[in-house]
């Protein structure tokens, strides 16, 4: 299965539902079986990703592509957030620049 007929697999079957909510996905491989997504914009962090992805982007995908075997969604955390994150297990201070 190339890159480019899962992008287009993609865009006809899952993206729709996505976008219809204010998210999008991206695609970052496909090996061995294992499909690696990045869930973005409001889906990001969503706790329904896991949701969506057994019900909307398994559900669609697993029966055309019959050597897929998981897919799995990658999280990204925005570095500004670990930065803060990291302020904050230092001691340091918050964004709002008061002690936490």
């Amino acid at each position: 299965m190339t890159n480019e007929k899962l992008e287009q697999m993609l865009d006809e079957l899952v993206r729709p539902a996505l976008k219809a909510h204010g998210g999008d996905v991206e695609l970052i491989g496909f090996e061995d079986g294992i499909l690696r997504l990045r869930m973005l914009g409001q889906c990001a962090g969503c706790p329904a990703a896991t949701m969506t992805n057994e019900t909307i982007i398994e559900g669609q995908l697993m029966p055309l592509i019959p050597e897929l075997k998981q897919v799995i969604l990658v999280h990204h955390v925005d570095e500004s957030l670990l930065d803060m994150a990291r302020s904050l297990m230092k001691g340091g201070r918050g964004r709002s620049g008061e002690e936490e």
